[in-house]
């Protein structure tokens, strides 16, 4: 078990998120009429970017179990070279955990941030963000998940952590 305090999750916002990526979610503002008048369209609402050239856009399905809070966290990834985009498609709610990277470019836990997102939202992580593999609270969820990778052991790093993290909600 870890010796560290409880990590209490959050409401996921713009706001608290912005140091790690964008939220996608449904209270955007500024859009334009779409679809002749039946539809609002949102323009680059992400940023999306890949460092590598020879890598290809992903897009994919995640189909996750559910698993309760509260939930132990043992180890954090990264894509260094790519955002990642995970949008749900039909889920209740989600668990993001997050952290930013200490001088040598590991994941600094001191910073460790957990986010509860609800049924509209969806994160991008930009490129070399430290986070913990989405978690599907209350009942499975499918999501699409876009990334750009080239099948090399640069689309995705992995770190264990020595001891697990625990996340709570309250």
């Amino acid at each position: 078990m870890s010796t560290r305090a409880p990590l209490k999750a959050q409401p996921l916002t713009r706001e608290a998120f912005a140091p790690f990526g964008e939220v996608i979610g449904s209270e955007l503002a500024g859009g334009a009429s779409a679809n002749q008048g039946t539809a609002t369209r949102y323009n680059h609402v992400a940023q999306l970017a890949s460092s590598r050239p020879e890598a290809r856009p992903n897009l994919a399905v995640f189909h996750s179990v559910p698993k309760a809070l509260p939930f132990q966290v043992r180890l954090l990834e990264r894509h260094p070279c790519s955002t990642q985009m995970f949008v749900p498609m039909a889920c209740r709610r989600f668990l993001v955990v997050v952290c930013p990277d200490d001088a040598q470019g590991e994941p600094d836990l001191a910073g460790l941030r957990a986010f509860l997102c609800g049924p509209g939202q969806g994160v991008n992580y930009r490129a070399g963000v430290w986070h913990h593999p989405i978690i599907a609270l209350e009942g499975p969820a499918d999501f699409l998940m876009l990334a750009w990778e080239d099948g090399s052991a640069r689309d995705c790093e992995e770190r264990p952590l020595t001891a697990p993290l625990l996340v709570t909600s309250d």
